[in-house]
């Protein structure tokens, strides 16, 4: 009897010391977990890229052995960020070009082309970032100076938003672009009988399609470019916004060499092709790569008057923008991709435009639904045409940064009535409930930072206006964090996954020194990340502070 309590009291210690094994162990942290009751937690334990247990972190020490332990100093920590609209690849090649974003002038952008031409000679010059809309005469420039700079060589600048493009004569030529010349869904711009060098939209096709295409090595060297970009701040997934089938295979190859470790929820664009294959191969689901869906575009930009508007816009009388499109495409491609049961996510920014799509959704998902279908932007939405999101289940995906960026000028276009039905995401949020956050970059900074500051402030990083724009539409900091997290991985039918942190889903967390939820709204877009964990891996560390 005594030989057996003696036993059974050896087994019971000895079954308290084997701990389960593990990789990593955190502990001495604030974690967020941004669970649906938005708990927080001191320690989580890590296995295989995912995380096996979250909690108290004296019951964890006790329940698992870890390999690696990580103290995080009283530090705070988020579900990795994920950026819900981003061009990706764009912003990776963007590395290798002439940055012409927050230039004042013309006459400053002409100078930094020269002192960039000199350590770039030869092939084309691109550059990417001008805005007239922060120039003294707010309006296009023209291709002038960039003849007499440049007569051999092509030049196309691309307008920040990435709906308009200033070209030389040698980039016309090498299009074999004619004065007068019409391009549907976009705009050639001639006056008095001669090129500017501005193409609206579609039209920058014509030109584009004459540069020289990366090769294999160079897509793969943007892509990782863009991911040590990306991680540095705390981002660890992205939606990538429209490429053509082609592109899947080189991202797969980064993936299966393990070098890429970013998380990319990539839309195919809206191509015959695309369909085709998407259509033909099933859905592609690896741990990196996610596709399952089609990137659309009804319209252009409003900053570039490429929005399509109900009503003309207020600094050009008559005039209404334009669809990239028939109604008749929208409808059929809607009808299409519903049926072969893809997700359609589609770039909407004026109100006739956003109206035409809504409406086009409506047709085919007939009510309440789980296929979360994207308005990407949903700009300006007309009140009367709100409620389509609600009805329809269908996901506004906003830009914060684009209602601070657009605020000093969106009124010129809109007038005072419309400006107040723009940017508006709080009444798109109460929709359904939720929406997903993004920065659309390389129109915007890739900081997520600057998205939570934006619509949790409604101001501009000079803390401008110092009331805010607008801000019955901004958002509580919860509200923001879910956007850019679980409300995001949402969006993507990924939830289950990541947005949050919590046992079994992948370990992409990222530390901060400060508290995201309580230091001082000024100081939101100054914080700098310390850590960042991509499937329990560390992908970036800050360096020592320089003094």
């Amino acid at each position: 009897m005594r030989y057996g309590i003696f036993l059974g009291f050896i087994l019971f210690i000895g079954c308290r010391f084997i701990q389960e094994k593990a990789d990593l162990l955190v502990f001495n942290a604030k974690i967020y977990t941004v669970d649906k009751d938005f708990r927080t937690a001191e320690s989580m334990v890590i296995r295989n890229g995912k995380i096996l247990a979250i909690g108290n972190y004296d019951s964890l020490k006790n329940k698992y052995s870890a390999e690696n332990i990580l103290d995080a100093g009283g530090r705070f920590i988020y579900p990795g960020f994920i950026d819900s609209h981003t061009h990706f690849l764009d912003y990776g090649f963007s590395l290798n070009h002439a940055s012409l974003i927050g230039i004042n002038s013309w006459a400053e952008i002409v100078d930094s082309l020269k002192r960039f031409s000199k350590s770039h000679p030869g092939g084309w010059l691109q550059g990417e970032g001008w805005d007239q809309n922060r120039w003294k005469v707010k309006e296009f420039p023209n291709k002038n100076a960039l003849d007499s700079l440049f007569p051999d060589r092509p030049v196309l600048l691309e307008r920040v938003d990435g709906h308009a493009s200033l070209v030389n004569q040698a980039a016309l030529d090498a299009a074999g672009i004619k004065p007068g010349q019409k391009y549907f869904g976009g705009e050639i711009e001639t006056r008095n009988g001669k090129l500017t060098g501005i193409l609206l939209d579609r039209a920058q096709r014509l030109v584009k399609e004459k540069i020289p295409k990366p090769d294999l090595n160079g897509i793969q060297e943007a892509l990782l470019k863009a991911q040590e970009k990306c991680f540095a701040v705390g981002l660890t997934s992205v939606d990538e916004c429209g490429l053509a089938y082609s592109l899947i295979d080189p991202i797969k190859n980064l993936d299966a060499s393990k070098k890429l470790k970013m998380r990319i929820y990539l839309m195919l664009s809206d191509a015959p092709e695309n369909y085709s294959f998407l259509f033909k191969n099933g859905a592609i689901k690896t741990p990196a790569l996610h596709v399952c869906s089609f990137k659309v575009f009804a319209d252009g930009a409003l900053g570039s008057r490429g929005a399509c508007l109900l009503e003309p816009y207020s600094d050009r009388p008559g005039y209404h923008g334009f669809l990239l499109d028939s109604i008749s495409h929208y409808n059929q491609i809607a009808s299409l991709i519903y049926k072969a049961g893809f997700q359609m996510n589609t770039h909407a920014i004026g109100d006739s435009a956003n109206r035409i799509i809504l409406q086009a959704y409506s047709r085919v998902l007939k009510g309440k639904n789980d296929r979360r279908w994207r308005i990407e932007h949903a700009q300006i939405v007309s009140p009367v045409d709100l409620h389509y999101f609600g009805d329809y289940s269908i996901i506004p995906s906003v830009q914060p940064t684009h209602a601070t960026s657009d605020m000093n000028w969106a009124g010129t276009r809109l007038g005072p009535r419309r400006i107040f039905t723009a940017y508006a995401y709080r009444q798109l949020m109460n929709q359904n409930g939720w929406l997903a956050l993004g920065t659309d970059f390389p129109v915007e900074n890739i900081n997520p930072l600057y998205t939570f500051y934006a619509a949790v402030s409604r101001k501009d990083l000079q803390g401008m206006p110092l009331g805010g724009f607008q801000t019955d539409n901004g958002l509580s900091r919860e509200e923001t964090l879910r956007g850019m997290t679980i409300w995001a991985a949402k969006a993507n039918f990924e939830e289950k996954e990541k947005g949050s942190l919590e046992k079994g889903k992948f370990a992409d967390f990222v530390i901060f020194d400060q508290d995201l939820m309580k230091v001082a709204e000024n100081e939101i877009p100054t914080l700098r990340v310390w850590k960042t964990y991509s499937g329990g891996e560390k992908v970036y560390e800050k360096g020592p502070d320089k003094k």
